[in-house]
Parts: structure tokens; sequence; C-alpha cells
């Protein structure tokens, strides 16, 4: 394991920060544009999630074609942050419009706006941005610890973010008047805020030189505290040109070295369900709104499971190391994580709040470890590939984060206007049908714990790092 230290606190809380950008956009739209679609605008929550489900067709072409871009940038600030940078004042553009969509358009035209201005956000710049900020983690160091604690911390600020923002946008709309107007303005305020933040990120750290990746990763292990020193002490003169002739590979290339990574797979699939998780929590102001007739609870209960998560993420990286590694503590969480949900379903059909928040953080504690270090573990997965194939597709790899984000997030937002638009949902109606009342407690209650089953039982075979470990065990010319 590589002992040497590459970042101060600073490196790492600069890091971290960059996910205030990331969330000021993704809680904003997840847990309030579907609302602000259907009850302001007055458009169709099932036509509105048809075009964000195929809105994430894009996706799913753009993070592989943006990771592998990643993979391929040399430039003097490195690999990531060009994109990171850049990117981002895209999507700033781009949440102002999805807020901007003029009233006397028609209704066809409004569609188009929308999906336009989603489309280009989601497959488009976020994808550069967030992509490249993943990356950054297996860019600016190769100490595992390093890895985890930049994990923990980033998702503090991004649990922080989504908590705040989820408390105050309602009073915040309120206080500037409602209706689209004010939706407008704090979309424009929450855009400044990600520009800054994301800027701050990125100069906060500075990536490692092709060469000390190389070397860093020449056996799978970094012990020399002066890494090209033990180049030379291997014969191994030329780790430079070693890399580019390695990163000399096409999109198909890169695509099915992802293809024969089956612990790669196991992540996407599990971030993409963590995703569509969210989403549905997300959608909790339609369950507070008409099943709990008051729509501030959704603060209340984005505290429930915020602030846990972020206790969590405070010791995942202590825990990790008291553990031995990664796989059995996550497991474990995750199986808190699912018997919390299941609390929450009786608690929910109790009409008890206090014991559906008190469950609710109970499964949200349970779950941090694997958001703290989701990180680190796709970084060890990389590592997987790297150590069969020789080849470096740190960005690449990290395209599993935002095209979690993206399609889970998305596929549980257009998923969640589906039900509603079947279940006979009316937007901005005082009262709603008994099939739509029905339809809420199954989208707040009965799917998160469904899903969260899901990922504990695909948890059970992610143990990438002792897959890591048989590998190191092998000869090279054997693997």
């Amino acid at each position: 394991m590589n002992n040497k230290t590459y970042l101060k606190w600073y490196n790492k809380v600069g890091y971290g920060s960059g996910d205030i950008a990331g969330n000021v956009v993704y809680a904003l739209l997840s847990a309030f544009v579907m609302i602000f679609l259907t009850d302001t605008v007055g458009m169709n929550a099932g036509i509105v999630g048809t075009l964000i489900a195929v809105s994430k067709l894009f996706d799913g072409i753009s993070d592989i074609f943006f990771g592998s871009l990643i993979d391929k940038t040399h430039s003097r600030m490195g690999k990531a942050r060009p994109w990171m940078l850049y990117g981002y004042f895209g999507c700033a553009v781009c949440l102002i419009a999805i807020f901007c969509i003029p009233a006397d358009l028609s209704a066809s035209a409004q569609y188009t706006w929308f999906f336009i201005a989603y489309t280009l956000l989601n497959a488009g710049f976020y994808t550069a941005n967030n992509i490249a900020y993943s990356a950054l983690t297996a860019l600016v160091t190769k100490n595992n610890h390093e890895r985890v604690q930049m994990g923990s911390i980033r998702f503090m600020f991004a649990f922080g973010t989504s908590m705040l923002i989820q408390t105050i946008t309602v009073g915040l709309v309120a206080r500037f008047g409602g209706g689209a107007a004010a939706w407008r303005t704090v979309a424009v305020i929450y855009a400044i805020v990600g520009v800054i933040s994301n800027t701050l990120s990125v100069f906060s750290v500075k990536e490692l030189s092709p060469e000390e990746l190389a070397e860093a990763e020449a056996d799978g292990t970094a012990e020399s505290e002066d890494p090209l020193c033990d180049s030379s002490a291997r014969g191994d003169h030329d780790s430079a040109g070693k890399t580019e002739e390695n990163e000399k590979y096409s999109l198909i290339d890169a695509f099915r070295l992802l293809a024969r990574n089956k612990y790669y797979l196991m992540i996407c699939a599990s971030y993409i369900l963590m995703q569509i998780y969210s989403a549905t929590l997300n959608m909790g102001i339609y369950y507070m709104t008409y099943v709990l007739k008051n729509a501030n609870l959704l603060g209340v209960f984005s505290w429930a499971i915020n602030i846990p998560m972020i206790v969590g993420l405070l010791f995942t990286p202590a825990l990790v190391a008291r553990w031995g590694g990664m796989y059995k503590l996550n497991l474990t969480g995750y199986t808190i994580g699912t018997l919390g949900r299941f609390g929450v379903v009786i608690a929910g059909y109790l009409g008890s709040v206090p014991l559906m928040l008190f469950f609710t953080a109970v499964a949200s504690l349970g779950m941090s470890p694997l958001q703290g270090d989701m990180n680190a573990l796709i970084a060890t997965c990389s590592e997987y590939t790297y150590l069969r194939s020789g080849k470096r597709v740190d960005g690449t790899m990290y395209s599993c984060t935002s095209l979690g984000t993206k399609l889970g997030g998305g596929i549980g937002t257009a998923l969640a206007g589906w039900l509603l638009a079947f279940s006979g949902y009316v937007g901005g109606a005082a009262k709603q049908s008994a099939s739509c009342m029905n339809m809420l407690h199954i989208m707040y209650l009965w799917m998160p714990m469904c899903i969260n089953l899901l990922i504990t039982l695909i948890l059970t075979r992610l143990n990438v790092e002792k897959a890591n470990e048989e590998l190191r065990a092998i000869p090279k010319q054997d693997r």
C-alpha cells in the first residue's frame, strides 16, 4: 500500500467543496424540477418523465465519450481539471434556462425548450464537469487512505448542500413572491454559488505528472518516497513514454476494457440504483404535500437523511482502516440501511412522523460508508483493469460516477413522472385521488426499501480489493 502522502488538509477540503457546485445543480433538479414543471409551468408529469428518460439515452453515450477524452487530454492544468473548470459554466447557463421557460410559448415549444436545456446540461456540461471531478481522486494522489478521505469530505459537502437546498428552496421561492419569476431568481443564485465553488475546487489541487502516475502503479503499489529514483532502480527509464503508449486506445477499446471488468459493472449498477433511490426520496415533496399535508416537512426529512450521512462520512476513513478494507464495511452498512428503510415503511403506515424520521436516520447512517468510499472503490476497480491490461482508464472508469448520477437520477425522476401520471395526479389540485395517494406511498415508502435490498445483494459480490491482491500475486505475463 502507498504510504506516501500527497495532500494537505486544505487540498482535501478544497477538493471536497467542488461538490457544492455539483449539488446546487443536482439537488435543485432532482427535488424540484418536476413540481416546478407540473405545478408552476403546467406541464404533464408523464410527458416530462418521458422527455427526461429520452434525454438519458444521450447521457449514456456521452459519459464514456467524455471519460475517454479526459484520459487522452494533456494540458498544463492536467487531464481532468480543464474539463471540470470550463464545463461548469455551461452547467450554470443551462440550469438557469430550465427555470426560464417562457410562459407565452406554446405547449410543444415549452416541452422542446425544457428538453434541449435539460439534455445540454446533463449529457454535455454536467458530464464533462462531474467525470473530471471524480477522476481527480485517482490523479492527485496514489494514497488510498487519502482517496477515502477525499471521498468522505466531498460527500459531506454534497449531502450538506443537498440538505440545505431541500430545506430552504421552498421558503426562498415564497420569499421571492412565488411563481415562475421566483424560481428563476433562485436558479440564478444557485448557479452563481456553483460557479464560485467549482472554480475554487479546481485550483485547490494539482494533478500528478504522468511520470508519477506511471511509477505509482508500475507494480500495483507505490512504496518508495521517491518514485523517480525507484524507477531508475527498476530500470524503468521511460515511464512517460509507456504511459502515452498505453493511452493509445480507441473508444471501442475502452468500452471493451470496462465490459471485461465485472466489478466496474457492479459499481455501475450500484451507483445507478443509489441515484434512483435518491430520486424517489427527492420526489418526497409530493408525499409531504399530499400525504403528510406539509410541504415544509421535506426539509425536516432532509435533515434526517443528511445529518446521519455526514456523521457516518466523518468516521468512514477510520472504519475502512479498522475493518481492513471497504468490502465488509459497505456490506454491513447497507444491510443496516435496508432494515432502516423497512422500518420507515412500517412507520409510514402507522402514520408516525417521528418514527419515520428515526428509521430514516438509521438507514442513512448505514448507507454512509459506501457513499464515503465510493471514489476509492472506483479507483481500486480502475487498478483492477490496470493490473489485467496495463491500460490506464481512470477518466473512462470514473464515467460510471456521472453515468450513475444522471442515469439513476433521470430514471428515478422519469419513473416518478410516469407513476404520477398513471395514478391520475392533477398538478396544483388541493386534493388528489385515492389511486394517486396509494402511488405516493409506493414511491416514497416501498421503492427505496426495495432498491436498498438490491444494492445489498450486489455488494455481497463486490470484493475487488481481494481480486487485486490475487492479481498481484500472479506474474504479469500470466494475468
